[in-house]
């Protein structure tokens, strides 16, 4: 079938080990897309539609904007420093421990922590809430896993 490796898992693991960790680091989204099955393409929709998500996607920018008024050279979370992230992803204990935990079993750098939090925070602006809840942070750790997954 066109698209399909014919490479042995063996294969796959060791072209994947050549990417390091430090570069893995840098990228904030991780996803796995598969293909799309015919039937699914021709399917009824019934998705979220693209006005929504827009107007979401609006309403966190403007949101980020807000929170970083004061600070000029800072845009969006993404642009968060470790003084920011101290500010405006402050976590519960519950949430806090489930972070460490996923650190400690999916062994994610101190990078990959930055990281999380700065998706979680805008996993959070999307959904319109002030806190970062434990599903925000779960949902960004999706995102960070395929690295430890695939390339250890």
């Amino acid at each position: 079938m066109p698209g399909e490796s014919r490479s042995s898992p063996r294969e796959i693991q060791s072209y994947l080990g050549r990417i390091s960790g430090p570069l893995l680091d840098r990228i904030d989204l991780h996803v796995e897309v598969p293909p799309v099955k015919f039937r699914e393409m021709t399917g009824e929709r019934t998705g979220e539609s693209s006005a929504a998500i827009r107007s979401r996607v609006v309403a966190a920018r403007q949101l980020q904007i807000a929170r970083f008024k004061s600070k000029p050279r800072i845009t969006c979370n993404a642009r968060m420093g470790p003084k920011e992230l101290k500010a405006f992803c402050d976590l519960d204990e519950t949430t806090k421990e489930l972070l460490r935990l996923a650190m400690t079993d999916l062994n994610l750098s101190a990078r990959a922590y930055d990281r999380i939090l700065k998706v979680a925070r805008t996993i959070a602006d999307l959904a319109g809430t002030e806190s970062i809840a434990a599903e925000h942070i779960s949902e960004a750790i999706q995102y960070r896993s395929l690295d430890r997954q695939l390339w250890t």
